[in-house]
């Protein structure tokens, strides 16, 4: 019974995944998408037919479907029957609402954003029910048109139910009312509009004031007011207005003008919104209101599109597949029996010939090393079996192991053994393991395999920067392929953008093509990967300048990191029109970066510094890889910067110190094999193994995709040391400055990199050359993130200035 029991629930089970595929898979998705299209289309039609074909049409309505009475709907009999539902005996005019909302759920469906979904949902639902009541109220049934008038059979019935709960003067109230609430709350421009233009009536003039003679003891020629009798406020006419303060002017009423200077309270009345602007300025600006009531107005309009969707604009972008990926099986790579004991015997008994007892020891499998935990006896020092290190790595010929006294939080001792034949851990298990791809992280990074076999997985952005070290051939390359890989098969485009920096030429070359989606560059670089030191200089002091605007904009936003900023962002909580924008991750990863500290020193040393102290929270995050790992190339900066660190195999102990504050990557095997550290505990991981074919595989998948126009630009640098135009000395340009002249003007671009191409020169030449190409007038100066601006549109106008330049005319 229980077998057949599991037997039906497996077969439900399998069921239930079937059903959920079919309702998943795109094909339904997009025949269901259609069918709504089609249908919101036919309804429309049949709508719109109905107006004139109704009275037609109504020997239908008491017959069937499939009677042979002819019908003037063009839609046919189906559309007859279906417009007199909707329309005659329910919504009238309104029903209009019900065919929009499945054109646009149709187009949704498709991933093509007519309206917004929720707003267009909502509103059509409360537009159709108070549309159809305002008609049937105001027109009743109309003379019959459309059969129950324009607000069909619900309007009709329930503006008839609401002037007998509230009278027709309440009921036209309380529908005055629900209109003006559907217009505020659905469209966010009403309501500003709606202000303005009751602040926008003048204020109507006020008529003039009758006034009698009265007679006054002493004076008759006084004219005396009733009114302000009865108020209490006497006032001679012949004294002039005068200002009791800034803001408050007290003015006099007169019939008659006896000075042209004085003016009466109608022309004051009129003047009215003039004054109040001029008595503003005396303490603040004018517009200082008009801005602040207008941005939460457009804001609104804003939030009224519903969120922002940062990859809207590469929607049909296709994350890489685990097809891409080889799976690397390593033959003969499980650990027996007979090994496992084998080396317990020789630990063992390695540690009773130094007289330290045991009481037990266990044995935990990995991809390369093995785990053997003891618990020693009572009264036994750790230092002791610490101290045997190299004596148990000569009774078990191993390669090198590995003492952990005491393991963290555990109580016990291990001891790590290479195993005889380790095994290859491939990318492509580490992709598709559950704990990668169910990763809440924003930047999930997977390394490879724990001693316990468990998929090693972290979030970059918490890190927030990364050191790579080890010796050569000890597998940095294969980790920074994973790392990347690892960014490639879990983000968009949008959310994340790569800066590239490889001083060797050869290892980051397969990312070219995928410069449009993930690389970042400066705008006059030709190649998005970065190979000359000169370029790499600029381009860090570019992310320098990216950092502070990002900065600037975290402190407008009021948020203290890229995450939230971006979540008010998609929340469309920032306003565009104020310089807010979308903020994508920025990783730099820099490949050998002791070739850089070698030939650039300090210009190299100094922007790095202050990206590692203050870029985290601007979503700049650096992985720097070395294999020297000496203390004049890791820093104190770098390493107070950088806690999360990995370690290939190294040589020497100091080696393992300066990567690590601690002996331990001098202790492993190669291949891989690696220490992490995040300013704690280490973890030692066999690193995930990805060939240079699944790489090309990789990219190509994504370069054969839509991409956007050009790679993420950053802003453009200018060196503090930069030359003076002032300063430049035309008279001695350079020989190559005519030939420069005209190749801006024929290509139209401004490009230091394009001088520096055509003519085989150095960066610094051809930064000399734009700069007095800039000098004297040819191009424009720099624009931040945009190209430079050529300022002759052909050649023979240049031809024409380049003469006069040479006789000191121009």
């Amino acid at each position: 019974m229980a077998k057949s029991k599991k037997t039906e629930n497996s077969k439900k089970s399998k069921q239930k995944g079937k059903l959920a595929a079919f309702f998943t898979d795109e094909r339904f998705k997009m025949t269901f998408a259609l069918l709504l299209i089609g249908c919101g289309i036919l309804m429309l039609i049949a709508f719109v037919s109905y107006f004139f074909t109704w009275k037609s049409d109504q020997s239908f309505e008491s017959s069937q479907l499939f009677s042979n009475i002819r019908v003037e709907n063009w839609a046919g009999k189906l559309g007859a029957r279906i417009a007199n539902g909707i329309i005659n005996n329910g919504f009238g005019v309104a029903s209009f609402f019900i065919p929009l909302v499945l054109i646009v759920l149709g187009f949704r469906l498709l991933k093509v954003k007519l309206l917004p979904l929720g707003w267009t949902i909502k509103t059509s639902i409360v537009g159709l029910v108070l549309l159809s009541l305002i008609l049937g109220f105001v027109f009743g049934t109309a003379g019959g048109f459309l059969g129950s008038g324009l607000g069909g059979a619900h309007g009709f019935f329930m503006a008839n139910w609401l002037k007998s709960l509230l009278g027709s003067f309440g009921a036209s109230i309380l529908l005055i009312l629900l209109t003006f609430l559907f217009l505020t709350f659905s469209f966010a421009g009403f309501f500003g509009w709606f202000t303005k233009t009751v602040k926008s009536v003048k204020v109507p003039k006020i008529p003039k004031i009758e006034r009698k003679p009265r007679s006054r003891k002493n004076d008759e020629d006084d004219f005396y007011d009733d009114e302000d009798d009865e108020a209490g406020d006497n006032r001679d006419i012949d004294r002039p207005p005068f200002v009791t303060n800034e803001n408050e002017i007290d003015f006099l009423v007169d019939d008659k003008k006896t000075d042209p200077n004085v003016k009466t309270l109608e022309e004051l009345l009129d003047e009215d919104i003039e004054l109040t602007i001029e008595a503003q300025s005396l303490n603040e600006s004018p517009l200082a209101d008009e801005e602040t009531e207008q941005e939460p107005y457009v804001m609104e309009d804003i939030a009224a599109l519903g969120e922002y969707d940062p990859t809207l604009d590469l929607s049909r972008y296709e994350m890489p597949s685990l097809e891409l990926l080889a799976d690397h099986k390593s033959e003969n790579s499980v650990v027996s029996n007979d090994e496992l004991i084998n080396n317990k015997n020789k630990i063992v008994e390695t540690l009773a010939n130094y007289k330290i007892q045991i009481d037990k020891i266990k044995a935990t499998i990995g991809p390369t090393v093995t785990l053997y935990e003891i618990v020693p006896a009572p009264g036994v020092r750790i230092s002791k079996i610490k101290n045997l290190e190299d004596d148990i790595a000569l009774s078990l010929s191993a390669l090198g192991i590995r003492i952990i006294a005491p393991m963290p939080g555990k109580g016990t001792i291990g001891i790590e053994v290479p195993n005889l034949n380790p095994e290859i851990v491939s990318m492509r298990s580490i992709i598709a393991s559950r704990r990668f791809q169910e990763a809440n992280m924003e930047l999930p990074i997977a390394l490879g395999k724990t001693i316990s076999n468990e998929t090693f997985v972290f979030d970059l952005t918490r890190m927030p920067h990364l050191l790579v070290a080890g010796s050569t051939g000890q597998g940095k390359s294969v980790g920074l392929n994973a790392i990347i890989a690892s960014i490639l098969y879990k983000k968009h485009p949008s959310q994340v953008k790569l800066v590239m920096v490889d001083p060797k030429s050869v290892e980051f070359t397969p990312y070219e093509r995928i410069e449009r989606h993930f690389l970042a560059k400066l705008p006059d670089a030709e190649e998005a990967i970065i190979i000359d030191t000169q370029k790499v200089i600029y381009t860090i002091n570019s992310l320098c300048v990216e950092m502070d605007t990002r900065y600037s904009l975290l402190k407008d936003a009021q948020v203290r990191n890229v995450k939230e900023y971006n979540g008010k962002f998609i929340a469309r909580k920032l306003n565009p029109h104020l310089g807010h924008r979308y903020l994508p991750y920025i990783v730099v990863v820099i490949d050998e970066y002791a070739d850089l500290v070698m030939t650039a020193g300090k210009e190299i040393e100094m922007p790095i510094a202050r990206l590692a102290q203050k870029a985290r929270a601007a979503g700049i995050h650096l992985i720097i890889a070395t294999q020297r790992p000496t203390t004049n190339i890791i820093t104190g900066v770098i390493k107070a910067n950088f806690p999360a660190r990995v370690a290939f195999r190294v040589i020497s102990q100091i080696d393992s110190r300066t990567i690590l504050d601690g002996s331990g990557a001098n202790q492993l095997i190669g291949r891989g094999d690696l220490l992490f550290t995040s300013g704690g505990d280490l973890t030692r991981v066999q690193c995930a193994f990805i060939d240079t074919p699944e790489i090309e595989e990789i990219t190509r998948f994504i370069g054969n995709q839509q991409g956007y126009p050009t790679a993420f630009l950053l802003p453009e640098y200018t060196a503090e040391d930069a030359v003076d135009l002032k300063d430049i000395d035309l008279s001695k340009k350079d020989e190559l400055f005519d030939d420069a002249a005209r190749l801006v003007v024929i290509h139209q671009q401004g490009s230091t990199s394009l001088i520096q191409r055509k003519f085989s020169i150095g960066y610094n030449r051809a930064g000399r050359i734009m700069d007095q190409l800039e000098a004297a007038g040819i191009v424009g100066a720099n624009e931040g993130s945009k190209a430079r601006q050529v300022l002759f549109t052909d050649e023979a106008s240049l031809e024409n200035y380049l003469s006069k330049l040479s006789r000191g005319e121009a």
